[in-house]
């Protein structure tokens, strides 16, 4: 493993435990087994270190909507949106800890804004391709050709930023498979 990806590793380790604010470079070097010097020879700043771990160690989404370009006329649409608003609801649920931590702290929002424009990326982008998947979905025929497909990506994936939230706050009284078939029923329903 090269001193970067320890060092990223570290980092995240860090994030994990002790917060943004717990996770110093001075115990993210001691964690990866080298000096702070080398540290910043690999991140010039403490907010680079922090934004290459949200940007290349949090999950993405991208497997999940890949699975469901894939299945575009294939099987049950509502399963297939389940499946995914499944996967979007572990998703968001796994980077809330990191991102909540970047919210509050508004220079390393503003580098992680730079950073997201920069590689074209954001939480928009899946929001998008969920947007072409039904539209792709409508074009076949399966789902109604009257919905808003960007508006209904929107609501999908706006609910399952909320349940992941919630988790956080309450028990839910109901597993997310089930949740997800209710919210994607309701979403389809004509």
């Amino acid at each position: 493993m090269s001193t970067r990806e320890r060092i990223l590793d570290a980092a995240e380790q860090a994030l994990r435990e002790f917060g943004i604010v717990g996770a110093t470079t001075k115990r993210i070097a001691r964690q990866a087994g080298c000096s702070e010097a080398l540290l910043y020879k690999h991140f010039p700043s403490k907010e680079t270190l922090l934004l290459a771990v949200l940007l290349e160690r949090q999950p993405t989404l991208g497997d999940a909507l890949a699975r469901l370009r894939l299945a575009v006329g294939e099987g049950d649409v509502a399963a297939n949106l389940s499946v995914f608003a499944v996967a979007a609801v572990e998703f968001y649920t796994k980077a809330a800890t990191i991102a909540s931590g970047v919210l509050a702290d508004p220079s390393l929002m503003a580098g992680f804004r730079i950073m997201l424009a920069k590689a074209g990326s954001g939480p928009h982008v899946p929001i998008l391709a969920l947007a072409e998947i039904i539209e792709a979905e409508q074009d076949g025929g399966r789902i109604d050709a009257g919905m808003d497909a960007q508006a209904a990506a929107s609501m999908l994936m706006g609910a399952c930023f909320h349940r992941a939230n919630l988790s956080y706050y309450v028990d839910l009284p109901d597993d997310t498979r089930s949740w997800a078939a209710g919210v994607v029923g309701t979403l389809l329903r004509r």
